[in-house]
């Protein structure tokens, strides 16, 4: 008589959520503006607006909802390179996450966006490139928050 066990184990599989992706991404932002807040107020209340000529004057409370708004889109983008990678750890994903805000800071903040600002005649203009070390800490905070929400957020929605 042959007998046979079968045992299943839970995973998680990933393919991405892109609405745990704006979550993460608005939240990790609003964390990040927090911290721009509290260091470098200028930067939130005149250069992040300034990207869409929406100062001077400044306003942080323009400045955060162009941040968070950013945040929504590369949440969806961290979302879609955690479906490629098919993730499904928390370790993963908070690591995956630093290493976006990571990507985030040396593409978008320090080439891209003084590049934007001076096209748009911005008087928060910084040099080019501009790898300012307060920024990336920044930027690692938004990526690891997101890391983090999307986590536990990815399989309630």
């Amino acid at each position: 008589m042959a007998t046979q066990t079968d045992s299943t184990v839970a995973t998680r599989e990933s393919n991405g959520n892109w609405q745990a992706g704006v979550i993460g991404g608005i939240v990790g932002a609003l964390a990040m503006g927090g911290l721009v807040l509290a260091m470098n107020a200028p930067t939130l209340a005149v250069a992040i607006p300034s990207l869409y000529t929406l100062a001077p004057p400044p306003n942080p409370g323009v400045g955060m909802v162009v941040h968070a708004s950013h945040g929504a889109v590369l949440g969806v983008v961290f979302a879609a390179a955690v479906g490629a990678l098919n993730l499904n750890s928390t370790g993963k994903l908070l690591g995956l996450g630093v290493a976006w805000g990571v990507a985030t800071w040396a593409v978008l903040a320090a080439l891209l966006m003084p590049l934007w600002l001076s096209a748009v005649g911005s008087p928060a203009s910084p040099p080019f490139p501009n790898f300012a070390p307060p920024s990336l800490l920044w930027h690692v905070v938004y990526g690891g928050v997101l890391g983090g929400v999307y986590a536990a957020t990815a399989d309630a929605l």
